[in-house]
C-alpha cells in the first residue's frame, strides 16, 4: 500500500495506491527490523532516548468514554478499512465537533518528522510498551497511522489507519493467566498488531497512537479488576507511558 499520489476519488476517497506482491518466504528476504523509540517529546525516532525532557507521559482513562473506532482492519459489522482518524457522526461513539482522535485527551501521539525519502514497511509489526497504572487492571491499544501532509484536496492532512492491537494488562504474560497490576510498577506489554505492508512517502510522518480503548472494537475495560463479565464498578485509570533510557 501507500504507491498512489493522494488525490481525492470520485466517492469523496484518498486513493493511496497499492499493489501485489508474490513471495516465497516471511518475513521477506532481506528484511530489516528496525527499533523506533518513543521520546517524552512526543516524537518517534530510531535514536533511543536520552535522557532529557519528560521521562514519562500520563493520561487518564475513563471507561464511560471510550476512543470510538474508526476504521480498521476486521469483518463484521463495523464499518473496516482506513478512514482519516476523526471522529464522525456515521460512526459509533463520535460526537460533535467532530474532532481528530489525537486531540483527545487519552489518545498520546508519537510521530517522527516530516520523512526525507521513502520508507518502505512490510512484515510483522511489535510494539513493546513499558507502562504503568494507578488500576489494577487496564488495557492499552495502538495503532499505527500514516500521516498525510495538508494538500489542495485534503487541507488538513489525511491520518490513515493501517493496523491496531490492543493487550489487557491482566493478561500481559498468558491468555490463559490472570495477574493483576500491583499499583504504580512498571510493565513491559508486548502487543502484535497484524502485519502490514506500507510506503511511507517523502513529506509524510510515521505516528504510533497510544490509549486505552478502541470501541466497540474491543470491549471496554472498566479498570476495575474484578471478574470479566461480572463487574459492577468503573474506575478512571491514570496511565503512564514510560520513555526514559531506564524503561
Amino acid at each position: 500500500m501507500g504507491t498512489g499520489d493522494g488525490h481525492k476519488t470520485p466517492e469523496g476517497r484518498l486513493y493511496h495506491g497499492g499493489y501485489w506482491r508474490d513471495e516465497t518466504e516471511w518475513p521477506i528476504p532481506g528484511t530489516q527490523f528496525t527499533r523506533f523509540y518513543f521520546h517524552g517529546d512526543g516524537t518517534l525516532s530510531t535514536e533511543p532516548p536520552s535522557g532529557q525532557g519528560p521521562a514519562s507521559t500520563t493520561y487518564s482513562f475513563d471507561p464511560r468514554d471510550p476512543v470510538p473506532t474508526i476504521g480498521g482492519a476486521f469483518s463484521g459489522t463495523l464499518r473496516n478499512g482506513p478512514y482519516d482518524q476523526r471522529e464522525r457522526e456515521d460512526f459509533i461513539g463520535s460526537k460533535p465537533p467532530a474532532l481528530p482522535l489525537k486531540a483527545r485527551r487519552d489518545v498520546v501521539v508519537f510521530q517522527t518528522e516530516p520523512l526525507e525519502e521513502d520508507v518502505e514497511v512490510v512484515g510483522p509489526i511489535e510494539i513493546h510498551l513499558f507502562a504503568s497504572s494507578n488500576a489494577l487492571d487496564t488495557d492499552f491499544t495502538v495503532k499505527l497511522v500514516d500521516v498525510y501532509p495538508p494538500s489542495e484536496d485534503f487541507p488538513t492532512g489525511f491520518e490513515m489507519n493501517l493496523t491496531d492491537g490492543i493487550i489487557r494488562a491482566r493478561y500481559r504474560n498468558s491468555p490463559d493467566r490472570e495477574e493483576l497490576m500491583t499499583p504504580g510498577e512498571v510493565y513491559e506489554f508486548v502487543i502484535r498488531p497484524f502485519p502490514t505492508g506500507n510506503v511511507f512517502k517523502r513529506g509524510h510522518r510515521i505516528r504510533v497512537d497510544i490509549s486505552s480503548s478502541n470501541f466497540p472494537r474491543f470491549d471496554v475495560n472498566p479498570n476495575t479488576g474484578e471478574p470479566l463479565g461480572a463487574d459492577r464498578r468503573f474506575f478512571i485509570a491514570d496511565n503512564t507511558i514510560h520513555h526514559s533510557p531506564d524503561a
